[in-house]
C-alpha cells in the first residue's frame, strides 16, 4: 500500500462512521419514565446524600472505581514531538481503547492546553474527583517528572505516566529473564542505555531497584555519553552521570553485558555487538525501527538475547502487557496511588508468566508448535489469557502488603474468576486469528476480485501479510479498480475468460472431464465450466495452483456451493458438510451451527455437526462447551423435532464423552448458567461457560445469526464451512470487507491446519 493510501486509510478509520474511537454508553435501564427519574431526578437526590455523608460512597454509588483518565498536554506525543493537546486527541482515545479491550477500563481521555507544571498539575487536581486513576501520557521531559512527582504526592488516587513506568516495568521482566537464561546477576552485569528520556530513566530506576548497581550503568543522550564532567545536566540526567572517560556509544559498548535502546533507529553496528560481552542482552526498543535489526542482530552474534518493540520478532516489549493490569490491580482494591512495590509486583509477574507452560490459544495465535521459557521467549505475549488473571492480583496484593488499599480483596478465588469475565467481553479472537494467519500466509484465491468490496479486502490481506492474494475476474476491471483505491502491489490477476489462460484452461478442462466423462460431461461441456470463475478457483486449488479460495460476495449461496462440492468434495472421514458462523458477543465468541447447509438434520447428522464444530473451536484455541439448542429442555416435550435433538446428545455421549455437550435445551437455559444450576444440575455443562450452540435445522441457526448481527451489532466470523476435501470457504452475499478479510483469515488458518494433517499422516 502506498504512502498516501494508508494515509487516507487511517483518515477514513477515525473519522467513519462515527468520528473518534470511544464513547459513553450507559450501564443503567433508561427506557422508561421511571427510569428516567431514578437515573436523574428526584432519584439522584439519594445517592448524593449518601455520598455526602461520607464521600467514599462515591465508590458505591457512581462509575469513579472503574474509571482512568488519559491525560496529556501534547508535548511528546508517540514519535511525533510536541504537537499540541488537541493533535494527541487520537493517541488518548487509542490509549482508552486498550484500556478497555485488555482490562475493561473506562477511560475519559483529557487533553490540557499548558506547558507550565504548575497549571497542569492544577488542572489534573481539580478534575480528580470524577476519576479512580489518573495515567499521564506524552508529556515530554523532564516535566514530566515533576508532573508525576508532585500528583502523586498531593492526589489519594493511583497516578501513572505510562511512558516512563509501562516499558520500564516490561523490559524490567526481560532482563530479569534474560538474565536467568545467561546465568548472570543483575548486580554485576554492565548496562549501556540509549536514551536519556522519561521512559530511559525510569527504566534505569527500576533495574536499580532489582539491584542494578549504578557504577555498572552507563546512559547516552544526543551529545554522548552522560558524563559527571558535563555541565548543565537535568537533575534526573545527573543521576546516572558517569565518571568513565569514555564519550562514544561505540566505547561504551565494549565488554556490556546489557544493550537497552530507548532512542533511534540504526545507531548500534554489528561491531558494537561484536565487542559485547558473552551472551549479549539487547533490547532495542525504538519505533517503529530499532536501534538495530532484529535479523542483522541475531546474524551478527548467536549467542544473543534480543528484544525489540515490533510484534513481528520474538520478545516484543508492549506496554499493553502492563498499564492495564496494573491500573486494574490498583483500582480493585482502591489503592490511593501506585507504588514502586506495585511495579515490582507487575514485574516480578510478568517474569514469572513467561516461565509458565502456554495455553495452547497462545501457541496458535502465534503459529508456535510450543512456545518455552528461552531466548527467543522471555516475556508473555499480548494475547496471553492469563495476564489479566495473574498480573493484577499481584500488583493488588503488593498494594495491600503496603497498607495502601482501601478495599482489600479476600477471596482470591474468586476475583481472579472475577477478572476472567471481564476478559470475555473483550474479543481478542479476530486479532489471533488474523496474527495466526500471517504466521505462515497462503496462497488465496478470491473468485470475484473485480467486484470493489472483494478488492479492498485482497488489498488488506496483501499489506497486513495474511495471505498471497490471487485475483480472479475480468483483468481490465480489476486494473481500473486497483488504480482507483491505490493497490500498486504486484499481485496475480487470472481472467479465466482470457485467451492468454486457455492452456490451463485446457489443463483444467481435461482433469474435470476425465473425472466426470461418465457423468454425462463432454469435452466441450467441460472447457465451458472452465470459464466459470467458481469452478476455475476451485479447480486451482485442486490441482495446487493455489491453496485456499473464497467466493460467494456476489452470488446466492446454493450457486457457490455446487462447484465446491462438485470439485472439491468432501474431506477423508467427512459424512456430510457443514457450517458454523462465530459470532463476537459481549459474553465472548460463540459458534452458531449449522447456519447455511444442512435444512434439517436427523439425530445421526446433528451429532456429527456437533462433532465438526468442536474440531473447529478446537482449532482456535478454545475448549468447546456444547450446548443442543431446542424449543424444549430435557424431555419437556416428545414432538419429534425435540427428540432428535436428544438422540444426538446420547450419540454424542457415548462417542466422545469428554466432550462437554448437553441437551435438548432452551437458549436462555443454556445461556444463563444460574438458570441452568437451578433447575438442571445434573447438566454435564452446569457451572460452565457455553460458547457453541448447535440449532436443530437450518431456519433456527441461519436467523438467530443474523439477529445477532443486525440487532446487536455482533461482529460475524463465517460461515465456515467443515467437512471439506480442501480449505474453500463461501461469504454470505454482499458480505462487508472485514468479514471477507476475516474469511481470508479462515481460508488461510484451513489451509494451514490441513497442511499440517497431510505432513503428519503422510
Amino acid at each position: 500500500m502506498s504512502k498516501q493510501s494508508k494515509r487516507r486509510e487511517a483518515l477514513v478509520y477515525h473519522a467513519k462512521p462515527t468520528p473518534g474511537k470511544i464513547k459513553v454508553v450507559p450501564t443503567k435501564k433508561y427506557a422508561s419514565q421511571r427510569d428516567l427519574s431514578l437515573a436523574y431526578s428526584p432519584g439522584v437526590a439519594e445517592p448524593c446524600l449518601e455520598i455526602e455523608k461520607d464521600v467514599e460512597n462515591v465508590y458505591k454509588y457512581t462509575a469513579k472505581g472503574n474509571l482512568v483518565a488519559v491525560i496529556s498536554n501534547g508535548t511528546a506525543v508517540l514519535g511525533l514531538g510536541n504537537i499540541g493537546p488537541e493533535a494527541s486527541k487520537p493517541v488518548m482515545e487509542g490509549k482508552g481503547l486498550l484500556f478497555k479491550i485488555f482490562a475493561d477500563i473506562d477511560v475519559f481521555d483529557i487533553e490540557v492546553n499548558t506547558e507550565n507544571i504548575d497549571e497542569f498539575v492544577e488542572t489534573v487536581k481539580n478534575i480528580a474527583p470524577t476519576f479512580g486513576g489518573i495515567n499521564l501520557e506524552d508529556i515530554k521531559a523532564p516535566e514530566a517528572f515533576e508532573i508525576e512527582r508532585r500528583l502523586k504526592e498531593e492526589l489519594d488516587i493511583p497516578v501513572m505516566h505510562d511512558d516512563q513506568h509501562g516499558t520500564a516495568i516490561i523490559s524490567a521482566a526481560a532482563l530479569i529473564n534474560a538474565c536467568e537464561l545467561t546465568e548472570k546477576n543483575i548486580s554485576d552485569v554492565k548496562i549501556v542505555i540509549s536514551g536519556a528520556g522519561a521512559a530511559a530513566i525510569s527504566c534505569t530506576r527500576l533495574y536499580q531497584a532489582f539491584g542494578a548497581k549504578r557504577e555498572n550503568i552507563v546512559m547516552l543522550d544526543s551529545k554522548g555519553v552522560i558524563r559527571n564532567d558535563r555541565e548543565t545536566l537535568t537533575t534526573q540526567k545527573a543521576e546516572f552521570a558517569t565518571d568513565r572517560k569514555i564519550n562514544t556509544l561505540d566505547e561504551a559498548m565494549v565488554d556490556a553485558d546489557v544493550f537497552i535502546g530507548l532512542s533511534m533507529a540504526d545507531i548500534v553496528t554489528p561491531d558494537m555487538l561484536r565487542v559485547m560481552a558473552k551472551d549479549p542482552i539487547v533490547f532495542a526498543m525504538a519505533n517503529p525501527d530499532p536501534e538495530i535489526p532484529y535479523q542483522l542482530a541475531i546474524d551478527t552474534r548467536d549467542d544473543i538475547i534480543m528484544a525489540t518493540g515490533r510484534s513481528d520478532h520474538p520478545n516484543q516489549v508492549n506496554n499493553v502487557l502492563g498499564f492495564p493490569f496494573i491500573f486494574r490491580g490498583a483500582l480493585d482494591v482502591r489503592a490511593t496511588k501506585i507504588n514502586e512495590a506495585m511495579k515490582m509486583a507487575a514485574v516480578k509477574a510478568l517474569a514469572q508468566l513467561a516461565k509458565e507452560p502456554v495455553p495452547e490459544q497462545v501457541n496458535i495465535a502465534y503459529g508456535e508448535t510450543r512456545l518455552t521459557f528461552g531466548k527467543d521467549y522471555i516475556i508473555p505475549k499480548p494475547f496471553d489469557p492469563r495476564l489479566i488473571a495473574e498480573v493484577p492480583p499481584a500488583v493488588a496484593k503488593a498494594a495491600m502488603d503496603s497498607g495502601i488499599a482501601k478495599e482489600p480483596i479476600t477471596n482470591w478465588e474468586k476475583y481472579k474468576e472475577t477478572l476472567m469475565e471481564r476478559l470475555g467481553s473483550d474479543n481478542k479472537l479476530v486479532r489471533l486469528l488474523l496474527n495466526r494467519a500471517k504466521t505462515n500466509p497462503k496462497r488465496l484465491v478470491f473468485a470475484e476480485a473485480d467486484q470493489l468490496d472483494v478488492l479492498k479486502a485482497a488489498q488488506i490481506v496483501h499489506d497486513e501479510g495474511i495471505a498471497i492474494p490471487i485475483l480472479l475476474g475480468r483483468q481490465d476491471a480489476i486494473e481500473k479498480l486497483k488504480l482507483e483505491i491505490e493497490f500498486d502491489a504486484d499481485v496475480e490477476i487470472i481472467d479465466p475468460k482470457a485467451d492468454k489462460e486457455s492452456e490451463r484452461k485446457n489443463k483444467y478442462a481435461q482433469v474435470y472431464w476425465q473425472n466426470h466423462k461418465r457423468n454425462g460431461v463432454t469435452q466441450y461441456s467441460a472447457q465451458k465450466i472452465m470459464r466459470e470463475r467458481n469452478y476455475f478457483a476451485a479447480m486451482m486449488v485442486n490441482e495446487g495452483d493455489a491453496d485456499a479460495l473464497i467466493s460467494g460476495y456476489s452470488r446466492n449461496y446454493p450457486s457457490v456451493v455446487k462447484p465446491m462440492l462438485d470439485l472439491i468434495g468432501l474431506a477423508k472421514g467427512a459424512e456430510r458438510v457443514a457450517t458454523t458462523n462465530v459470532m463476537m458477543t459481549e459474553r465472548g465468541p460463540m459458534f452458531l451451527s449449522d447456519t447455511s447447509i444442512n435444512i434439517d438434520p436427523n439425530a445421526q447428522e446433528l451429532a456429527k455437526i456437533a462433532q465438526m464444530t468442536s474440531k473447529v473451536v478446537k482449532m482456535f484455541g478454545l475448549e468447546p462447551v456444547v450446548a443442543m439448542i431446542s424449543y424444549s429442555n430435557f424431555g419437556s416435550s416428545n414432538n419429534e423435532r425435540t427428540t432428535k435433538v436428544r438422540d444426538a446428545v446420547k450419540i454424542l455421549h457415548k462417542r466422545i464423552p469428554d466432550l462437554l455437550v448437553d441437551g435438548e435445551l432452551q437458549t436462555d437455559f443454556a445461556l444463563n448458567n444460574e438458570l441452568l444450576i437451578d433447575q438442571f444440575p445434573f447438566s454435564k455443562i452446569a457451572g460452565k461457560k457455553v460458547n457453541t450452540l448447535i440449532f436443530p435445522n437450518l431456519d433456527a441457526a441461519n436467523i438467530t445469526y443474523k439477529l445477532l448481527k443486525e440487532l446487536n451489532k455482533a461482529e460475524s466470523i463465517g460461515p465456515i464451512m467443515m467437512g471439506m476435501r480442501k480449505p474453500v470457504h463461501i461469504l454470505q452475499l454482499h458480505a462487508s470487507v472485514d468479514e471477507i478479510v476475516n474469511m481470508a483469515a479462515i481460508a488461510v488458518i484451513d489451509a494451514q491446519e490441513k497442511e499440517k494433517y497431510a505432513q503428519k499422516h503422510k
